[in-house]
């Protein structure tokens, strides 16, 4: 597929937008799937470019986590041990199935943990102590938000925050940051799967990936300046947008 200028005009801005959103609280899918779809790539290969553009912006902004000391490592590798076998298969059911069943399922699940964001306002303050039962706990939250991120992926990123903070006791910065480790893992996998099957358009996806490099930077920054209440918000924004987007999908 030939690359235009205008492809590029608008697939680079979403790219940077999504990775400072996605940095935050997770979510920037929402923004760069659809990018890519409405340069003109068919839906696998704008997967395949989404992939290898949003990994280099999590790979920053994991960086950025880990320097300033709110990246768990242990919990977010026993995440990461499970995210890498679990997206591997979504990508490989994406592959072959026909994702309606899922969107149905997601259009019940997904109103629910927006309405728990907003009641349980409970998080930790600290993180509490990383027990054996809650690194075996992160490898289960891993493997499921894994496959959910390669076969469907928009959201990873604040199911995984979610799951890290209220089943394994991470504040709401840590959990952030230690989500960036394993959504890393996940995209890596996925996109090895997608990569061998040839649907990732590079001359797209490299350019895009500086501006998903910018991106993550800068959300990360804010993540951490701007701490718990700011990416609440994030993630209660993503959760709707969607929502929004599953219906619209579903009914329309």
């Amino acid at each position: 597929m030939q690359v235009t200028l205008q492809m590029l005009l608008i697939v680079c801005p979403l790219i940077f937008l999504a990775s400072t959103i996605d940095a935050v609280g997770g979510g920037g899918g929402l923004i760069s799937l659809p990018a890519y779809l409405l340069a003109g790539l068919p839906p696998a290969m704008a997967a395949g470019s989404n992939k290898m553009s949003a990994s280099v912006g999590t790979l920053i902004a994991t960086g950025r986590y880990l320097k300033s000391g709110r990246l768990l490592v242990k919990p977010a590798l026993c995440a990461a041990a499970g995210a890498l076998p679990g997206a591997w298969l979504g990508a490989e059911l994406l592959k072959r199935a026909d994702p309606n069943a899922v969107r149905v399922f997601l259009i019940v699940a997904i109103p629910i943990m927006a309405l728990v964001l907003v009641l349980k306002k409970d998080a930790p303050e600290r993180t509490r102590p990383i027990t054996a039962a809650r690194l075996v706990g992160c490898f289960a939250l891993g493997l499921g938000c894994g496959f959910y991120d390669g076969f469907f992926g928009p959201g990873t990123g604040t199911l995984l925050i979610m799951g890290l903070t209220w089943l394994i006791g991470m504040d709401m910065v840590t959990a952030s940051g230690s989500a960036k480790l394993v959504n890393l893992a996940s995209n890596i996998s996925a996109l090895v799967s997608l990569l061998t099957g040839g649907q990732v358009l590079f001359a797209l996806a490299l350019p895009a990936a500086a501006f998903s490099l910018a991106g993550g930077y800068l959300g990360s920054w804010l993540a951490i300046r701007r701490g718990a209440v700011f990416i609440r918000k994030i993630m209660l924004a993503v959760l709707l947008i969607l929502i929004a987007r599953l219906a619209a999908e579903w009914f329309l």
